[in-house]
């Protein structure tokens, strides 16, 4: 069964850091792209970056700089790494794959989601 799970949220100081976990199960993360997005209250579900098959990737321009999507392949695990995070980056974060290797980074772009994990930047 095709399954993505988030995991690593939780509450940072402005300035921290955190690393987001998507473990895949019921496919091969090497062969596909995942995705990272994320919601905050009252917004609309945002690219945030995502890692296509050929491990290019792509980052919304808010985090450019900032944080690190990237495969572990031995443990089918996509990881968001984050840094120097600020209140503007709390929200919902979910990741999610269309079994495409080269979707376009959108949300309409995925079909298969994760349930999210919560990160919230605050002093």
């Amino acid at each position: 069964q095709l399954q993505v799970v988030e995991s690593g949220g939780g509450l940072v100081q402005p300035g921290g850091s955190l690393r987001l976990s998507c473990e895949a199960s019921g496919f091969t993360v090497d062969y596909y792209a995942i995705g990272w997005f994320r919601q905050a209250p009252g917004k609309k579900r945002e690219r945030v970056a995502c890692i296509n098959a050929d491990d290019n990737t792509v980052y919304t321009d808010d985090v450019m700089g900032r944080f690190t999507i990237s495969k572990d392949n031995a443990k089918n695990t996509v990881y968001l790494q984050m840094n120097i995070l600020n209140p503007d980056d709390t929200a919902v974060y979910y990741c999610a794959t269309d079994l495409k290797s080269f979707p376009p980074c959108e949300p309409s772009g995925y079909k298969y989601w994760g349930q999210g994990t919560q990160v919230t930047v605050s002093s």
